[in-house]
């Protein structure tokens, strides 16, 4: 009945419209497109893209950590890897000399009680019978290869044992078998487990350098917990400095860890369990990581993680295991020691130091409470039988012990209401380009009512990424412009993964990838830093009008530069086409004058779609940054095919 009654006002309303929309045409035929920009925002009212929007998710994968981030140079440096049950697997450690000049086996007698294997070393040679030159004992290549830069100084802490008075020599020696740098010790024989600390500075430069203890002593001794790092790690917190600036460079605002499947294991026993990645590293006994397939020291612990977070200046969110793993899971009913290990992790990140457990973090050097305020129930564990009931109890905890806790639920709610109570839902996508850039609409019907979206893993893979791709990247790109566009409903954003050590690349493409000393960013890498002003900056409504093409997407935001404190307007356009476009700007509303010093326009593109970058070309694939000498309220833009476009415009 009403619907009758307004058909006649409708009909006018469309044709007017119409009318409108022909006329707008045809005043710019010029161009393929038109990019119409309101400028005219209320300051009070405004829109601002959260705060917290872009930050980044590191996950123990492709050795991100152990032997990438984390700066320790010994690989299995307390000799755990092979298990409670080796005697004799010392992998990647290696014997120097024969078999009539020594012997080497694993020895559960350590003085450490987490972590009870030491290496037995029995040396036959050095009495009547004299050691090979160089004389005889182990070797540890570091992953794949230790960097020793000259003038550099680095600190070796090893814990010794000995029946009879000996001596040896710590070496680091490069592949070209010069000695980087060396050490002599004199050990006692009084049957007591010494902590020897000595630092060695590097005569030379060798990036692929392995750690050698060889004696030319006759007798049996025990070593364990054998430990090298460079002395100028970032702030002395353990961290490699160029995969930190890396990181630091992206100007996070979260840090999501530390998984990932990660967290889970493929077996409940091998699952990240925060307690045993505390305290001294001497005492922690790692873990196998069976998701990943290698052994984690877990010198980079739940500690480390959050120390990353603060000296990143990012807010943490910590991903505990929500009683299941790949393959096995807990029920409900007994799901008590896990819901208590949560609340003790969260007290032990932001508890006084007068509580139980932020004791012991500030014992661990850190009387003030990390700043955490997010943590995630699990990871990709809706689908499991009993994740909601898990979620249940740990959200009822949580809220009830720390209600200012914001609780992430691993059920997607983009297209259906959840079925618990949750401050933020988790979306994940791994996908070719042309669905990532169609799901840049994702977001556009979700309900604006239930909690908000954390896309917390998203990349391009497969066939058309490769080992990071140009067309990955710009998929990515308009993807990420839709959820800017989605900004009122997506919180949280970051690409997965991180980190790749190219000599263990267990996942591709990847964000960062590095060897013992080298790196670099993949195309995916230099989109996110296109994105990082977006971070709390004022999003513009923009339309687009196009009759050339359907593969543009663009946005419009607002942004001050935080140094020199000036004001951008800056426009985003993913060109995901075959042919050049021609785009018409019109800014309308703006109060201000455009500038053109200072206005900047920043292409990412290349002449293949499938260029990458490497270590033999880094920067093949980077944004390209000149003046935009026409900047102006109304102008005209070429957008090159398949590339990113990012317009600053001094206002």
């Amino acid at each position: 009945m009403v619907f009758c009654s307004l058909r006649p006002w409708f009909g006018v309303m469309l044709y007017s419209l119409l009318i409108h929309f022909l006329s707008f045409q045809q005043c710019f035929a010029d161009g393929n497109s038109t990019l119409v920009v309101n400028a005219s925002f209320d300051k009070e009212n405004a829109r601002r893209i959260p705060q917290s929007f872009h930050g980044v998710f590191f996950e123990e994968i492709n050795h991100a950590g152990a032997g990438g981030l984390w700066a320790e140079l010994v690989s299995n440096r307390g000799f755990e890897a092979g298990g409670p049950d080796n005697t004799l697997n010392i992998y990647p450690w290696s014997v120097i000399g024969n078999e009539s000049s020594i012997s080497v086996s694993i020895n559960q007698t350590s003085c450490f009680e987490r972590n009870k294997a030491a290496l037995q070393m029995k040396v036959y040679c050095g009495g009547l019978k004299p050691c090979p030159y160089g004389g005889v004992g182990i070797s540890n290549p570091g992953y794949w290869g230790m960097n020793f830069e000259q003038g550099k100084r680095y600190k070796v802490v090893y814990h010794v044992k000995s029946e009879t008075k000996f001596d040896f020599q710590l070496s680091f020696t490069g592949i070209d078998v010069i000695k980087v740098a060396s050490n002599t010790r004199h050990v006692f024989g009084d049957k007591k487990w010494k902590r020897v600390e000595t630092v060695v500075e590097a005569k030379h430069t060798n990036h692929y350098s392995s750690l050698q203890i060889t004696t030319t002593s006759e007798g049996t001794f025990l070593l364990d917990q054998v430990s090298a790092v460079p002395l100028d790690t970032h702030m002395g917190h353990g961290f490699r400095n160029d995969l930190f600036q890396m990181v630091a460079d992206l100007k996070p605002k979260f840090l999501r860890f530390p998984g990932g499947t990660y967290v889970e294991g493929d077996h409940l026993q091998n699952r990240y369990q925060w307690k045993d990645t505390i305290g001294p590293w001497e005492e922690r006994p790692g873990h196998f990581d069976d998701i990943w397939n290698y052994w984690s020291d877990d010198g980079i612990g739940y500690f480390e993680y959050l120390q990353l977070a603060e000296d990143l200046g990012a807010l943490p969110i910590w991903v505990f295991n929500a009683g299941i793993s790949v393959h096995e899971e807990v029920n409900a009913s007994a799901l008590a020691p896990y819901v208590q290990d949560a609340l003790d992790g969260i007290e032990f990140a932001r508890g006084s130091p007068e509580s139980k457990w932020g004791f012991v973090r500030a014992a661990m050097g850190h009387p003030k409470p990390f700043d955490l305020r997010y943590v995630a129930v699990g990871n990709e564990d809706c689908w499991h039988f009993n994740y909601q009931g898990n979620y249940l109890k740990f959200y009822e905890a949580i809220r009830s012990a720390n209600p200012d806790i914001q609780i992430i639920s691993n059920c997607d709610a983009s297209s259906a209401p959840l079925k618990h109570p949750a401050d933020l839902f988790e979306f994940h996508i791994y996908t070719d380009s042309n669905d990532m850039f169609s799901k840049s609409t994702r977001f556009d019907h979700t309900s604006r009512a239930g909690p908000k979206a954390f896309v917390s893993e998203y990349a391009v893979w497969k066939e058309d990424a490769a080992n990071g791709s140009l067309l990955a990247a710009i998929a990515e790109a308009a993807f990420l412009i839709g959820l800017e566009k989605n900004s009122d409903i997506v919180q949280m954003v970051s690409y997965a993964p991180l980190f790749s050590n190219i000599n263990d690349r267990r996942w591709i493409p990847d964000s960062i990838v590095f060897d013992s000393y080298k790196l670099y960013g993949t195309p995916s890498y230099w989109v996110q830093k296109l994105f990082i002003e977006s971070n709390g900056a004022t999003f513009l409504d923009s339309t687009l009008f196009t009759t050339s093409s359907n593969k543009l997407i663009a946005s419009a935001i607002i942004w001050e530069n935080s140094t020199e404190k000036k004001n951008y307007l800056r426009i985003k356009v993913v060109n995901f086409g075959t042919a050049t476009e021609s785009l018409k700007i019109h800014i309308n509303g703006l109060n201000s004058n455009v500038q053109q010093f200072g206005s900047t326009k920043t292409v990412l593109a290349s002449t293949n779609l499938l260029d990458e970058n490497s270590f033999l070309d880094p920067k093949k694939v980077v944004p390209q940054t000149s003046s935009l000498e026409n900047a102006d309220k109304y102008m005209n833009v070429i957008l090159s095919s398949y590339s990113v476009t990012s317009l600053d415009l001094l206002i």
